[in-house]
């Protein structure tokens, strides 16, 4: 699940928990024994809620979990052993496949060959920005100074325009 989905899953989590009708379902539960369990699971899930960091700044783990240690003989002496030795030897048995990253090593290549053109595109941007930031500053000048520049100062800032001009007199070609 990408880190957008884990955030949208968590923010849908925390509504639902401000949504839930905790006094609506109360009314609903006629036994006493159903209410002394309706309540036990209603702290349950406020202390939960309030162990956990807001959602906005959760953050998702990366990487395997190992889960906490079961205390087997803490289960032994409220249910007896038998059914405790039962979901133990089930548990034991579960074998978890452990994740093997096939995607990063076929991607890796290709995403440092763009960090590499990406640099040399930073160089070439950075070249180009001085370049037209000294063009621009010489636009200013010019801007600046036009009204009182004469012919000969600007075809001495750009030689080539003069050049131009030069040969169309000199092939008669006056522009129309």
């Amino acid at each position: 699940m990408s880190g957008n989905g884990v955030k949208k899953v968590a923010e849908v989590a925390a509504k639902a928990g401000k949504a839930i009708d905790w006094e609506g379902m109360a009314k609903m539960l006629v036994s006493d024994e159903a209410r002394k369990e309706f309540n036990t699971l209603r702290r349950t899930f406020e202390d939960v809620n309030h162990q956990l960091p807001p959602p906005h700044t959760r953050r998702r783990r990366i990487g395997p979990r190992e889960p906490q240690p079961i205390d087997w003989e803490y289960y032994r002496k409220g249910i007896g052993s038998k059914v405790v030795d039962m979901y133990k030897e089930a548990y034991e048995s579960i074998e978890i496949p452990k994740y093997v990253d096939t995607v990063t090593p076929q991607y890796k290549p290709k995403f440092d060959a763009l960090l590499v053109e990406l640099k040399e595109a930073e160089k070439e941007s950075l070249k180009e920005s001085e370049r037209i930031e000294k063009e621009l500053a010489e636009l200013q000048e010019m801007k600046k100074n036009i009204s009182t520049m004469t012919a000969d100062e600007y075809f001495a800032k750009h030689p080539e325009v003069k050049q131009k001009f030069d040969d169309e007199i000199r092939n008669d070609n006056w522009g129309y």
